[in-house]
């Protein structure tokens, strides 16, 4: 007789027998979601503090996203950039209006628009600065996307193995290191192109920038005529406790990226920047699907909802109670938890690196307890919870990963 696999297993079985297995994911299979709670094909309940990885601003199934979805699929979900589209221009409009860009460039994903950023700083190094080898600095630990050229921007080898030959033209810095920036910068005198950097490394551990680091970079990049670049694909659109990451850093950037928030789930993505380097002419850099009206008609909905319901003042608030919660954790397993980092929403909780608990082995056990949570490398847990989490379901979170510790560490 032929086993009757559960709904759960018969799916996993099916999915590993057709689709790549790029990712190590978890045995769980997710079937609908509401708010910050998510729930499996089985129908176990779970609270969401991963939202797509930074990705589901409003969380699932909110009622602005559903009435864009459904009222732009009814009218005209694609045709091409060939023609005038008012949704791009509406977006483009509120992005400009809330940030220091002037012009916008959209594609599909956060890996896309580092990518358009790239391409930006050398065309700008070659017809302005006249340089015929730019080189672009990035940090240590950084991630910026999987394609050819920012996985070589992304300073982390174990992204990088098998697939040499990478990119010429970047070099990689210790991020928040004065004295080591300097001296890149010394070094590529004359043919530095940009400084791309995130705000706060996401996939490098939940670290923030440092201020005065980044006044730094912005005064070199003045002094050298260079572009900086801010990759804010998962700190931006509020995440940080403000709209954009460099508010953080009392700086500005020349150009800047967003991705995952942007669409709240629905794939987009956005190169920003401002007039000094407003150089792509026609033909120079494009993207099928950039920019379509379905895309842009949903991320304007989640821009207009960040402010309607004051949701960036609610990452700043959760994410100080949060902070708090995992910070007292800290305090009552000091050989367990070396420290509790980030800003707003995107928090990190850091293991010792002599610990033998990885971050993978907190995440497995918070699932089991009802809780979902991301690595952000084998130390680091990261909590990335929607916007719209409320104070007690940051309560509740607090709780498990509580739980959690007491498990692991008796």
């Amino acid at each position: 007789m032929t086993a009757v696999l559960a709904p759960a297993s018969r799916d996993i079985e099916q999915f590993d027998q057709y689709v790549m297995g790029t990712y190590a994911r978890f045995p769980l299979v997710l079937e609908r979601g509401r708010g910050t709670t998510v729930w499996s094909n089985e129908g176990k309940e779970y609270l969401d503090f991963v939202a797509g990885i930074a990705t589901c601003t409003l969380g699932h199934a909110h009622p602005r996203m559903v009435q864009a979805v459904t009222e732009q699929i009814q009218k005209l979900h694609h045709v091409s950039n060939l023609y005038y589209l008012a949704p791009q221009g509406e977006l483009a409009r509120w992005l400009v209006e809330n940030s220091c860009a002037d012009k916008v460039f959209f594609c599909n994903s956060g890996a896309e628009a580092n990518e358009a950023a790239l391409k930006l700083s050398r065309k700008y190094a070659h017809s302005t600065l006249g340089i015929d080898e730019p080189v672009v600095l990035t940090a240590k630990a950084s991630f910026h996307g999987r394609t050819i050229a920012t996985i070589t921007a992304t300073g982390q080898p174990k992204y990088q193995k098998d697939f040499t030959p990478l990119l010429t033209g970047f070099d990689y810095i210790p991020y928040n290191d004065t004295e080591a920036l300097v001296a890149a910068v010394t070094k590529y005198q004359g043919r530095l192109a940009a400084i791309m950097l995130e705000p706060l490394q996401g996939e490098g551990g939940v670290r923030p920038g440092d201020r005065e680091y980044f006044q730094r970079v912005r005064e070199l990049c003045d002094q050298h005529r260079a572009l900086l670049i801010l990759d804010e694909v998962q700190v931006g659109m509020g995440r940080s406790g403000k709209l954009w990451g460099y508010e953080n850093l009392g700086i500005q950037p020349d150009i800047f990226t967003s991705a995952k928030g942007l669409g709240g789930g629905i794939p987009i993505g956005a190169m920003l920047c401002r007039q000094n380097c407003d150089i792509f002419a026609p033909g120079d850099h494009a993207s099928t699907f950039g920019g379509n009206p379905f895309a842009c008609a949903v991320a304007l909905a989640v821009c207009h909802t960040l402010v309607e319901e004051n949701l960036i003042a609610n990452a700043r608030e959760r994410g100080q109670q949060l902070r708090a919660g995992l910070g007292a954790i800290a305090e009552r397993f000091p050989q367990d938890i070396a420290e509790v980092r980030g800003w707003g929403l995107i928090q990190g909780l850091v293991l010792p690196e002599a610990s033998a608990v990885q971050s993978r082995d907190v995440v497995k056990i918070a699932m089991e307890r009802g809780l979902l949570l991301v690595p952000a490398g084998p130390k680091v847990v990261r909590f990335v919870p929607p916007l719209v989490v409320t104070a007690a379901e940051i309560d509740r979170a607090i709780a498990i990963v509580g739980d959690v510790f007491a498990e692991l560490c008796r």
